[in-house]
């Protein structure tokens, strides 16, 4: 009996039953849960903190000049020499990394990871034979094809790939970037999706991380985002963690006191745009430093070649007590309702008492962002607050600046003086 003929609606129960009982075995079984201990259950293996995870794609995704192959080339240092320059745990300890880049010559990669390795004081006797580079210039890559019969994957260099990920030992294989490793339209996810897969097929095969590095469309000036990446979303889609690359907004810069664009420009924020995005605070940010490689030829000429540290934004309330907030609490509630206006712009902003009581300088760039930051965190959790009123009685209300929950000085620190 044609099963997907079975008109179930038109027939009665014992005719249905009747029907049924004539179908093929079963080829698909439905499996009860074992309930297996919560200790019996393997962890997940990760590599590189939570980004780069064992039998799993990573995808990372980032407009041109961004700094992505200098992120990638210090995360193969970091994994090859097992040191945690850039803030993030390498698990395992020493891994062996092989870094693919199909665009760059292999004089350009050389530059690349010699300048982080000078930079991080990282050599051979770090990383031994656990680095293996390839330029796509020499040894050409690609997986798949579409010709007049479709979609043809290129089975026989994917078996090349396996062989050598296995006799290798390769922990991390970094493909950078992931277009210039198939000959298909980037636009078809369905094409896209089956390429994608046949990567985190090598991937769990191998039990190896695979990281493919991509472009995105053109933004315009946008931040970049998981969606941004060029071409179809399906690769997004196969990917186990996305990073995303974007370089320090004029906004973030000024939150952070930085104000020369210059340098905002050598600051990326990264975050896995897959399962959260942290606020930028808590983002993680890398910057570009530029080492001198000291190849200097006949004409004077040397490179500049930029490394990629880990920069960590400043805390605003490093050496700030609760003392200090009460004494910017007693100061508010002492002054004079026109200096303690919650706008910036105003020549009362109540930003410049607070900078008085805790000796920073409200014109300047840096300190103003951090009383900014101080300001808007004591709002938040009550300790100051927001009133409105009409001060001009023109029915138009102006936010200022109040003390909210008092500070119970009890409960303060007695301070070196003795004085409480």
């Amino acid at each position: 009996m044609d099963r997907g003929a079975y008109d179930i609606a038109s027939h009665s129960a014992e005719e249905l039953g009747a029907g049924i009982s004539n179908l093929p075995a079963k080829a698909i079984r439905a499996t009860p849960f074992a309930w297996p201990d919560p200790a019996s259950i393997p962890p997940r293996k990760w590599l590189f903190g939570r980004w780069l995870l064992r039998g799993e794609i990573t995808a990372v995704i980032a407009p041109g000049g961004v700094g992505k192959s200098t992120f990638v080339g210090g995360v193969a240092l970091s994994l090859a020499s097992g040191r945690e320059f850039l803030g993030k745990t390498v698990w395992e300890g020493a891994r062996t990394v092989w870094v693919w880049n199909l665009e760059d010559d292999l004089r350009e990669m050389e530059r690349s990871l010699i300048a982080s390795a000078l930079h991080h004081r990282i050599g051979y006797v770090e990383c031994g034979d656990r680095l293996f580079v390839d330029s796509g210039l020499d040894q050409r890559l690609c997986t798949a094809t579409e010709g007049p019969n479709g979609l043809q994957i290129i089975e026989p260099v994917y078996e090349d790939l396996r062989r050598e990920i296995v006799e290798r030992g390769i922990d991390v294989l970094i493909i950078d970037p992931f277009v210039s490793s198939h000959d298909v339209d980037e636009n078809s996810n369905s094409l896209i999706d089956t390429v994608g897969k046949r990567w985190k097929r090598l991937a769990s095969e191998t039990g190896s991380s695979i990281v493919l590095v991509h472009h995105t469309k053109k933004m315009g000036g946008q931040e970049v985002r998981a969606e941004s990446s060029r071409g179809a979303v399906a690769l997004i889609n196969v990917a186990r963690s996305t990073l995303v690359m974007n370089p320090m907004s004029k906004e973030e810069g000024e939150r952070f006191g930085i104000v020369d664009r210059h340098e905002q420009r050598a600051i990326v924020r990264v975050d896995d745009d897959k399962p959260n995005r942290a606020p930028p605070e808590n983002a993680w940010w890398m910057k570009k430093v530029s080492v001198a490689l000291e190849n200097r030829d006949d004409f004077g000429r040397t490179d500049e070649v930029g490394a990629a540290i880990h920069w960590v934004p400043p805390d605003p309330f490093e050496n700030v007590s609760t003392r200090d907030l009460y004494e910017v609490q007693s100061a508010i509630q002492s002054a004079d309702a026109e200096q303690c206006r919650d706008n910036v712009q105003a020549a009362g902003w109540v930003g410049h008492i607070i900078g008085t009581v805790l000796k920073l300088d409200s014109n300047d760039a840096f300190q103003k962002a951090r009383i900014k930051a101080l300001l808007k965190t004591w709002i938040a959790n009550g300790a100051l607050a927001i009133e409105r009123r009409d001060p001009k009685g023109k029915g138009r209300d102006v936010p200022y600046v109040t003390v909210g929950d008092w500070v119970d000085p009890a409960h303060l620190p007695t301070p070196p003086s003795g004085v409480g």
